[in-house]
């Protein structure tokens, strides 16, 4: 049975950060906006992100600008309130497998020929830029980025939705699969998985690694390059870490609350394919990075998982952006990023722009869904 329409400006689908920064940005253009979402909040990847704010390393110009760019909306929401403990910006220290130093180095030669902010340092020295680290698990240099920082993901959202809700959003949760409605090559709503139908001028695909199965019922073809990754969350420990780490054996970043958010690529083979679809993380597997994130810290704290999460990670087949109104379907709009918390605020921004407008903005133009049929 078809539950009776609902009527909106626009339907978006997607409860992580893409999805509800750009509700947010439309609400405050003066659009009515209904989010929908299969589960609850940030139950996808924006719950199971390492969500450290970077440009580090090397990527197209047109994806550094963006990145950049994003990094600058969170100063501006950082500078509203720095006492927020799920965003702060203390810097990224990065260093590669010993006798491997020209990788740092090669890193760093690349960073400042663009004027990202970027130190080459000696162990000796990390100690006076940034604290907390064992200077020992450094066998060669390091890369010190001073502007780098992190965001808690489930607690930027949750910080978005207060004003979603009092902008008067209306969220519907918990609503299954849900699909893309159209006629005539237009989209005009979202149907839900119990029938339910959310009529709509627009619609905004913004559901993670989902995103290219859900527009592919409409002849789009995005390439889907999402791997199947974890993050784990230790139970509070005795450290004075402040920067984003990103070493060869565990990344790790400060988390609210004195814990610390841990991941890496090394265990992915080992992540298990349940018969449901789902995923799990053999318990060794999880012990093993919190010792390896152990040996970072200055004093060797014992760490301790409290809590770990798995899933697939977002990133489009050519690993750059997708962004923009699809030509074979109008009237509906993708959000597929790899860099979801680095371009989170941007793109929610940009996105309304163009739904709010009608105009392309110039900064999403490389990053069109179409560059992958054309291909």
């Amino acid at each position: 049975m078809i539950s009776p329409k609902t009527e909106t400006d626009v339907a978006v689908l997607g409860g992580g950060i893409l999805g509800v920064s750009t509700a947010v940005h439309l609400l405050r253009g003066g659009a009515s906006v209904v989010l929908i979402t299969e589960s609850t909040l940030a139950s996808g990847a924006t719950g199971r992100s390492l969500s450290w704010l970077n440009s580090a390393g090397k990527r197209s110009d047109a994806y550094h600008s963006l990145r950049v760019a994003g990094i600058d909306r969170y100063r501006t929401l950082f500078a509203a309130d720095p006492t927020r403990e799920w965003l702060q910006f203390d810097g990224g220290l990065f260093w590669a497998p010993a006798g491997e130093a020209r990788k740092a180095e090669a890193r760093h030669e690349y960073e400042q020929s663009h004027g990202y902010d970027s130190m080459l340092v000696k162990p000796e020295q990390i100690a006076a830029l940034t604290p907390g680290i064992d200077a020992t698990a450094v066998a060669d240099v390091a890369v010190f980025n001073p502007g780098e920082g992190w965001v808690s993901l489930p607690h930027l959202v949750e910080h978005l939705m207060e004003e979603f809700r009092a902008l008067g959003g209306t969220l519907i949760t918990d609503a299954g699969k849900s699909r893309v409605l159209a006629q005539d090559g237009k989209a005009w709503g979202i149907g839900t998985e119990d029938g339910t139908v959310h009529a709509a001028g627009q619609v905004v695909v913004a559901c993670g690694a989902a995103t290219p199965a859900v527009v592919a019922e409409h002849g789009v073809y995005i390439a889907d390059g999402s791997p199947v990754s974890a993050l784990v969350i230790t139970e509070p420990a005795d450290h004075k870490l402040k920067a984003v780490l990103n070493t060869p054996r565990a990344a790790a970043r400060p988390n609210p609350g004195g814990t610390l958010a841990l991941d890496h690529g090394w265990y992915e083979e080992q992540i298990v394919e349940e018969a449901n679809g789902s995923f799990s993380l053999p318990e060794d597997v999880v012990q093993e990075l919190t010792e390896e994130a152990s040996r970072l810290l200055d004093g060797n704290p014992q760490l301790t998982p409290a809590s770990w999460k798995v899933g697939r990670k977002p990133i489009p087949g050519d690993g750059e952006p997708v962004f923009g109104e699809l030509e074979k379907l109008t009237g509906c709009y993708v959000a597929f990023s790899h860099s979801g918390a680095t371009v989170g605020l941007i793109a929610g921004e940009l996105l309304s722009f163009e739904i709010l407008s009608g105009q392309k903005h110039p900064m999403l133009a490389t990053f069109r869904p179409e560059r992958f049929s054309r291909s």
